[in-house]
């Protein structure tokens, strides 16, 4: 079987004929291999692969890096997500605020504690939960809130966490897509995320901005109670071994080798964000003045995701995709309008400006080690679907 792209035909399943790919991971991992093969070879020498110096070095290293005190390391990010709200006690009879933007995995975690989802909408400016329908959705059953920092960018933290601490309610990062990112606070410093709320979720899947070879996750905080019941929750809620001192436990833990590697890719990371800073600042230049609506590069976005807006949206990716332009919708259907969310009770046209950019938005190709050509190559593309 063949697939043919630009008059090309290319076995199915065996190569990518992108003319321009989404994200390439394997040219970083590539240009790093021989690091990446030292800290392999360093943990299968170890003979220990779980929970040992490895994820505490990366732990502390981690930690460091967002200006927290404490990292904890775990499966993945959606894990994190539940962790996180576990270690506050949420559960039944509890609200937890946060955004319908951004998938699925924040719902799915507030409804594996037994807690209620309560979805507000976004700022149609920057696709992050917006601080005035936050503070109108607060009650006197709202046990947290997850604001999301989405596509490489903050949410309105300094905002948001006024809210929060005028009604005393804890914020739960999900910075799954913002390792590195930063925003000033009221008094002017730069804090990182991860660095804003009681604690923050990650994600290390592979095509983070800071990216494991498999699956992984961590949280950081500076409160050191919840560090220890954290460490506690992931490990089937043992306190000491066979004996089990927190309900809700299971086995969520960050393995030696995706700790090793994490810790070398950790050195990159400042350097790949700076890169995909640049990159962003070739599409604004190549894409002025087209009927487009660009991200906004404000200070400290990483740009885990470079997200353009487009009136013609569907029209612009099937052109992209037909001349082999990678490109992906991040995401497509909100969280409230998804069949298995139905029970929540939200409808068409409850979350309006949530509703209206996913009927808007287009991802482009974004990584750090996307040449200059293949930019020029996007654009071109861009510029031909929006003329036909």
């Amino acid at each position: 079987m063949v697939q043919s792209v630009n008059g090309k035909l290319f076995p199915r399943g065996i190569m990518n004929p992108l003319a321009v790919p989404f994200g390439d991971v394997r040219r970083q991992n590539i240009s790093i291999r021989a690091e990446l093969d030292t800290a392999i070879a360093r943990v299968i020498e170890s003979g220990w692969y779980i929970l040992g110096r490895e994820v505490t070095a990366f732990e502390e290293e981690f930690a460091a890096y967002c200006g927290v005190a404490h990292c904890v390391g775990v499966a993945s990010g959606a894990e994190a997500l539940y962790l996180a709200l576990a270690a506050l006690g949420v559960g039944p009879g509890a609200e937890v605020i946060t955004v319908a933007n951004a998938c699925m995995y924040q719902v799915a975690a507030i409804l594996q504690v037994g807690a209620r989802p309560v979805l507000i909408d976004v700022d149609p400016a920057t696709h992050t939960m917006d601080p005035q329908a936050l503070a109108a959705a607060i009650s006197s059953r709202t046990q947290a809130i997850m604001p999301v920092h989405l596509f490489g960018r903050l949410a309105d933290m300094s905002a948001i966490m006024a809210v929060a601490q005028r009604h005393a309610i804890p914020v739960v990062e999900d910075a799954a897509q913002a390792h590195g990112a930063w925003a000033s606070d009221a008094d002017g410093r730069q804090r990182k995320a991860g660095a804003w709320g009681t604690l923050a979720c990650f994600s290390f899947y592979p095509t983070k901005n800071l990216g494991a070879l498999g699956d992984g996750g961590a949280l950081t905080t500076d409160d050191p109670d919840i560090a220890d019941r954290l460490r506690r929750l992931r490990m089937y809620g043992w306190g000491r071994k066979y004996h089990t001192a927190e309900r809700g436990g299971r086995n969520s833990r960050l393995d030696e080798l995706q700790a090793a590697l994490l810790r070398v890719k950790l050195r990159y990371l400042d350097a790949g964000n700076a890169a995909r800073r640049e990159r962003a600042g070739w599409y604004a230049q190549l894409l002025a003045g087209l009927p487009l609506r660009l991200p906004s590069d404000v200070p400290g976005h990483v740009y885990h995701l470079y997200v353009i807006e487009s009136d013609r949206r569907d029209e612009l990716r099937a052109h992209l995709q037909a001349v082999g332009i990678g490109c992906d919708v991040h995401y497509p259907e909100p969280a409230h309008l998804q069949p298995a969310y139905v029970q929540l009770g939200y409808r068409v046209g409850s979350l309006p400006h949530t509703e209206a950019l996913a009927g808007r938005i287009l991802s482009l190709p974004m990584f750090p080690e996307l040449r200059r050509a293949e930019g020029e190559q996007v654009a071109s593309a861009v510029i031909q679907g929006l003329s036909s």
